[in-house]
């Protein structure tokens, strides 16, 4: 049996689907472990569909009553998947990366330092922790940083050679593509740039690897300056939401660095990095009408920033885990017009060095660009 072929539309819808809606498991013990909690796709899992591999949610409230079952692997493990009880397509699920049976001479897990993302992308976050989540009234009601560091999935601090160590690793056994670096905000003059800085310098002089920085705005755009020049290839600027007052209702901290602040930093950015090498993520399903992610897209398309469109996922735990998660019709009215975009501006995801928009293992968004 071979994995299903289907025509490229259908593919993205069916990705599309899948991520909105979650998929459920018959054998739950298939696959790269699940992560619960923590930054970037959590509760979900890494599914190879049609030649791609996306992130697919697998432990949230909505995943549970998905019409969407797989089947536990069969002798070649190839899994089918079922809408309703009709097979709607075939997966796999992409095998545990051999770096994670390593351990540092101290004893910490190399899966406690870094993760693999999608199937050739090394994520980790420098900083478990942020000056913002700890008080509700500051923090980003979706984020879950502090859940992995509390379950001992993690480690507080990454060291620049424990990332170094682990990362050679990785490239070394898993064939590791690029790396992704995100930091929960220690402070509200950096903002994480620094750490940036000394932790892609000791990666990149251990292992030649392409970096995606991930930060908030820092104080001075002198900042983009020194991370190119230590080894960032690519920058993330994520803002989640796109118009002033859903910013202020689920992001109320984050919400202090006003949207003309990211607009500044983000020309800053991409005079340094390059147009294309400068992303956003924007959580579709938070509040912000299509019209309004659209909207927003188009502005930063013209700067020749790329606007990574995801659909917001629930996570368990969070003031927003009883949030509904966007529909298929939601995504619907976001995704291709706005892979049209990019594809008339020759703003695509495969031509980025580094980062989640180059993965595009979390949004179906790369599959309209085409």
């Amino acid at each position: 049996m071979t994995l299903s072929a289907h025509t490229k539309v259908g593919v993205a819808e069916l990705i599309a689907d899948l991520q909105s809606l979650g998929l459920r498991l018959e054998g739950s013990e298939v696959g790269i472990t699940g992560r619960r909690g923590g930054a970037g796709p959590s509760d979900h899992k890494a599914v190879n569909l049609s030649g791609r591999t996306v992130m697919i949610p697998i432990a949230t409230v909505s995943a549970c009553e998905s019409p969407f079952v797989a089947s536990r692997p069969d002798v070649n493990g190839i899994s089918e998947i079922r809408r309703d009880g009709a097979v709607v397509s075939h997966v796999q699920f992409p095998r545990q990366p051999r770096f994670y049976v390593l351990q540092t001479v101290d004893g910490i897990p190399y899966s406690q330092i870094a993760t693999l993302h999608s199937s050739d992308v090394l994520a980790t976050t420098l900083l478990q922790s942020c000056i913002r989540f700890g008080n509700r009234k500051t923090s980003c009601q979706f984020c879950a940083i502090g859940q992995s560091l509390a379950a001992g999935k993690t480690i507080l601090r990454k060291t620049p050679e424990q990332l170094a160590e682990v990362a050679k690793a990785a490239v070394e056994l898993d064939q590791v593509k690029h790396m992704v670096m995100t930091t929960g905000t220690p402070n509200l003059t950096d903002r994480g740039a620094a750490m940036l800085c000394e932790s892609a310098e000791a990666v990149k002089t251990a292992v030649d690897l392409a970096i995606q920085g991930q930060c908030e705005p820092p104080d001075d755009n002198i900042w983009f300056e020194r991370m190119k020049a230590y080894g960032i290839d690519s920058l993330g600027m994520h803002l989640e939401a796109v118009t002033p007052a859903v910013r202020e209702r689920i992001m109320p901290g984050k919400a202090s660095v006003p949207l003309d602040r990211y607009m500044d930093a983000f020309d800053a950015a991409v005079a340094v990095f390059g147009r294309g090498q400068v992303s956003t993520y924007i959580l579709a399903g938070l509040g912000d009408t299509p019209e309004a992610i659209l909207s927003m897209s188009e502005q930063l398309i013209a700067k020749g920033v790329y606007p990574f469109v995801v659909p917001f996922v629930p996570i368990s735990g969070t003031p927003l885990q009883n949030h509904p998660a966007p529909t298929p019709a939601f995504m619907a009215k976001i995704l291709p017009p706005l892979g049209a975009m990019l594809k008339q501006a020759n703003l695509l995801s495969q031509n980025m060095k580094a980062g989640c928009a180059k993965c595009a293992a979390c949004s179906a968004l790369a599959s309209y660009e085409v």
